[in-house]
């Protein structure tokens, strides 16, 4: 797995969500510059996944902007299409990776965002 690649899965990804029924209405709606999003996002994942520091963002506080609409089945619809994207671009050994490690951080977001709200 290198940059390439997560790029790829990135970008494959955020196609397919741009245009889901269920997830396209709120992301099109939040997200205003897919282009730089989608680089945002390339180097969260590179550095997560390869530990190249890319990233210098904070999640949880990204994501609480959006708490109201982070419901369950939209969390679970995410991590279904990563999922599904992640093994149709990377190698299985690579794909699983990368699903291991994105319901890790779903998980963590969730309980973040339960404990904030709390």
């Amino acid at each position: 797995m290198d940059d390439h690649a997560l790029a790829q899965l990135v970008r494959a990804f955020y196609t397919k969500v741009r245009s889901d029924p269920e997830l396209g209405p709120w992301f099109n709606n939040a997200i205003t510059d897919w282009e730089h999003h989608e680089v945002l996002l390339t180097e969260f994942w590179s550095s997560v996944m390869l530990g190249s520091g890319q990233y210098k963002g904070n999640p949880m506080a990204a994501h609480l902007r959006h708490r109201a609409a982070m419901t369950q089945d939209r969390f679970d619809r995410w991590l279904s299409l990563w999922q599904e994207t992640a093994k149709e671009t990377l190698t299985a050994e690579d794909a699983a990776a990368v699903r291991a490690t994105a319901g890790r951080i779903a998980r963590s977001l969730q309980l973040g965002m339960q404990y904030i709200a709390a």
